[in-house]
């Protein structure tokens, strides 16, 4: 009877457990989208009433929304994020029964390597002030989004900040090289960043305990940045979980670029999960600004989109390292009532609102099964298993999620 009821709880774990891989998008304009009355197809044809249930439904099982201190302030349509309307996507992501990951800005506008713009209510703040200020705002608003039922389940604390964050003002900082972090930088430069990186994940660990915090570089096409950026890290024994980095082959060049990044991170032995947590490639134009040409193998079609797609996740499901991959702005149907323009890397038709073949192509990444087969009842209490179902052979090192003592547990 004990093996029986032990079997059973199993079984049902097996059917709640958290997939050990993920694979999922960037959809923080969907919401914009619905209100315009954007009508979402199915690839035969038929209207898609609601899409976060849709995505799930085609093999989806992980969605990522971005945070910005007071998108007010600018005046870009797709800059519109606050934090009442992520904790209504969340909530909406979180209850279709996908896990979620936020993606702090800690801007009031789009933070990337060259714009790390200090929000303009922070402005007047020192050094110290902002190190208080950071932890106070990751804390509220991780808070409120748990009180929301929208409890993230990865945390980027900082979005593409292979040089720093919080730099000033643009008015203020304009070109100069105030706060940012090179490999030459100043040791002062370096310590202010990693001391605004630790409180910020301080407040996840307080908050949201069993979340993974996520580093976020889009240095893929220079290891060597990459992994300076990551040592110093180390260095101030930064807490985090995972690497997340951006690849978009239009900047960032070949799947064998891609390849040789994740095979240094991997030799450096940093301990951490990989996630390709941005990614797109164009179905029809070339991105803007383009600096790498792969139309020789990949055509501006919907072919050669869903090709680089099925081969990109060739490439990554080589690395047993690499737990995650997110299209960025999959949702976009190209209404320019809601944005500025529109995103030639999206993963539906503009014209007939169906999805285009790529879509269809990423829950290949992780596989038939998302989540670990019932074990059997005279399975050893003490073993460790992967999500998937390994049994392994001793406790794991790397971050993530096991199965230990026939309980899910996160190994930090």
């Amino acid at each position: 009877m004990k093996k029986l009821i032990l079997l059973t709880l199993l079984t049902l774990l097996s059917m709640t457990a958290p997939a050990q891989k993920y694979v999922g998008g960037d959809i923080s304009m969907l919401p914009k989208y619905e209100e315009a009355k954007v009508v979402y197809k199915d690839k035969n044809g038929n209207t898609v009433s609601d899409v976060i249930a849709f995505f799930k439904q085609e093999g989806l099982n992980a969605m990522r929304v971005r945070l910005f201190v007071d998108p007010s302030q600018d005046s870009d349509k797709a800059v519109c994020q606050d934090l009442a309307y992520v904790k209504a996507l969340g909530k909406r992501i979180k209850d279709a029964g996908l896990q979620l990951m936020l993606d702090f800005h800690y801007s009031d506008t789009w933070a990337d390597p060259g714009k790390q713009w200090t929000p303009d209510a922070w402005k007047s703040l020192t050094n110290s002030q902002l190190y208080d200020k950071i932890y106070e705002y990751t804390k509220e608003c991780l808070e409120q989004m748990v009180a929301a039922g929208a409890t993230p389940d990865f945390i980027q604390t900082g979005n593409e900040i292979s040089y720093g964050m919080l730099w000033g003002t643009k008015a203020a900082v304009g070109n100069n090289d105030t706060n940012r972090c090179y490999t030459n930088s100043s040791s002062s430069n370096w310590n202010r960043f990693t001391t605004l990186l630790k409180n910020a994940g301080k407040a996840c660990r307080e908050i949201c305990p069993n979340a993974m915090i996520i580093l976020h570089s889009e240095r893929t096409p220079k290891p060597s940045v990459l992994t300076d950026f990551l040592d110093r890290m180390k260095s101030a024994a930064v807490d985090y979980d995972i690497i997340g980095l951006s690849y978009y082959p239009a900047y960032h060049g070949s799947l064998n670029t891609l390849e040789t990044a994740i095979k240094t991170l991997e030799n450096k032995n940093y301990g951490k999960d990989i996630m390709i947590v941005e990614t797109g490639y164009s179905y029809a134009w070339a991105l803007g600004n383009t600096t790498y040409n792969y139309t020789n193998t990949y055509p501006y079609t919907e072919e050669g989109q869903r090709q680089f797609t099925a081969d990109l996740i060739t490439t990554l499901n080589k690395h047993d390292s690499v737990k995650g991959l997110f299209w960025w702005w999959p949702e976009d149907n190209g209404n320019k009532s809601v944005t500025n323009g529109w995103w030639n890397a999206a993963l539906y038709n503009h014209d007939t609102g169906k999805p285009y073949a790529a879509f269809y192509e990423l829950k290949n990444f992780v596989g038939e099964g998302t989540g670990i087969p019932a074990l059997k009842a005279d399975d050893a209490d003490s073993g460790w298993y992967g999500l998937d179902g390994r049994i392994l052979n001793e406790k794991p090192e790397s971050k993530g999620f096991y199965i230990h003592n026939r309980k899910k547990v996160i190994v930090r």
